[in-house]
């Protein structure tokens, strides 16, 4: 088997041949280094890359393996988490000055439940700067793995990237209003965006910490089944983390989804995505349907106040998150992270008590669909790819009607959980992506449904041109 063969088995195929003898993980994490070392110069997915610590901790993994001692499917797999994500000892720098030579004295939960399966931390992933819209201008930026010219995703893009490229098996992202569903949408692959508190956010810096979700980045469905089995569940170390029992995610690929109630609203995804996605985003639910799903046909509650809601509620906890070095350390900060600080200075305590009740709103009325549906789909992102220099300069671009948050914020509101999974052909760049958005903790079904469609299509083989060698 050749190299790039290797880097783009699934996760289940490498656990495999792994526990079978007939790969070894030191061989595999070697492949995955020497790949980073020829592409990251390129893509900038990676900021830190742990040659010497992976390798010790390949070597420990198949140490164990042979011993019987295998510990799950994520047993010597190579993976990565954003770094956002603390890490002991190692650089956690937030993609920003302010935190440039921040190495933590414990490491994120996520980071330990990774450790505790027997995964291989090759590094962190790159980001913008504390996980808004904008790149610290003295950091590196991510490229997309489809081409320069294209936008790789906003705040998780360099997991977004290097899963695409096949630098690992899979990465951690967060989302806090899509930065999940974006990157996975522009770089063409599979986003888990957990119910809020399904995953621990202890040990992740917060973005705004009501919003903000942890999850899975993969190149297909099963993959983000294995990971969310890993990383789920009751953290004491995290007071919001839910302590309901996490489910055997990876029974769920194969139950088909007959009967499955898929809600659609066309006039909600018409509103905003282009002809092009809106066409393959409907014609996958066609395909759903033949597989056994049910369509029914929903109305949405009216999203854009929602949206002008997150904007305040971001911004302020935002600020909350940054009091020890905002205003202290300002000068450090890059502009367009500056000036989202900056909007929440100006959010009144009336101003974010009102967009917290249009918050609720929105969210009673919203779950108030699954006494109808089992999923929700639409769109990921309104187009298939935006230009990499598509953002807006600073944060006053963000302020009132934002169509790039008209199918992801929302779900941060609501807290719903969501999947999104390349739904057509690459054309001129990443393919379109199609949401599904489940009522709480129902990620299982999500993961059930999108297994289904992933089955019955390709589009989730596709690669991106600039991961090959």
């Amino acid at each position: 088997m050749d190299a790039e063969a290797i880097c783009y088995l699934s996760i289940r195929e490498l656990a495999t041949r792994l526990r079978e003898g007939k790969l070894s993980s030191v061989d595999v994490t070697r492949c995955i280094l020497d790949r980073i070392h020829r592409l990251n110069p390129r893509l900038h997915a990676y900021l830190t890359v742990l040659d010497e610590a992976a390798l010790k901790a390949a070597a420990q993994a198949d140490a164990e393996i042979r011993g019987g001692r295998w510990r799950g499917l994520l047993h010597g797999v190579p993976v990565a988490v954003k770094d956002l994500c603390q890490t002991k000892g190692v650089l956690t720098t937030c993609a920003s000055r302010v935190l440039r030579d921040w190495r933590p004295d414990s490491s994120a939960t996520v980071a330990e439940r990774f450790e505790a399966a027997g995964a291989v931390l090759l590094g962190k992933l790159n980001l913008t700067e504390f996980a808004v819209a904008w790149y610290h201008p003295e950091m590196p930026t991510p490229l997309s793995p489809w081409g320069a010219s294209y936008w790789p995703g906003a705040s998780s893009s360099g997991s977004g990237a290097a899963t695409a490229a096949g630098l690992c098996f899979a990465s951690i992202g967060t989302d806090t209003g899509g930065s999940i569903r974006f990157p996975s949408a522009a770089c063409g692959i599979v986003g888990l965006k957990p119910t809020w508190g399904r995953v621990s956010r202890h040990g992740v810096f917060p973005l705004g910490e009501s919003l903000d979700h942890v999850g899975p980045m993969t190149r297909s469905v099963a993959d983000a089944a294995v990971v969310l089995g890993v990383i789920a569940g009751r953290d004491d170390a995290d007071e919001t983390s839910l302590a309901a029992p996490v489910e055997d995610y990876a029974a769920a690929l194969d139950r088909g989804i007959k009967g499955i109630r898929i809600g659609v609203d066309e006039k909600y995804i018409s509103a905003q995505a282009s002809p092009e996605v809106a066409t393959v985003v409907l014609d996958a639910v066609r395909v759903l349907e033949r597989l056994g799903g049910r369509v029914v046909k929903v109305t949405l509650p009216d999203v854009e106040p929602g949206i002008a809601a997150w904007t305040t509620i971001c911004a302020a906890d935002a600020l909350a998150a940054h009091d020890r070095t905002y205003p202290a350390k300002a000068s450090e900060y890059g502009p367009g992270f500056r000036s989202f600080l900056e909007v929440g200075t100006s959010v009144r305590g009336q101003d974010y008590a009102k967009a917290h009740m249009m918050r609720e709103r929105f969210a009673n009325r919203f779950q108030e669909l699954f006494d109808q549906v089992d999923v929700v789909a639409c769109p990921s992102m309104s187009v298939a790819s935006l230009p990499a220099n598509g953002m807006p300069p600073d944060a006053r671009g963000l302020m009132g009607p934002n169509p790039l948050l008209h199918f992801t914020a929302p779900f941060n509101l609501s807290r719903n959980p969501t999947l999104s999974q390349p739904c057509g052909k690459c054309l001129a760049g990443p393919p379109p992506s199609l949401q599904l958005v489940g009522r709480h903790l129902g990620e299982a079904t999500l993961i059930q449904t999108g297994a289904a469609f992933e089955r019955a299509t390709e589009w989730h083989n596709q690669r991106p041109p600039q991961s090959a060698d």
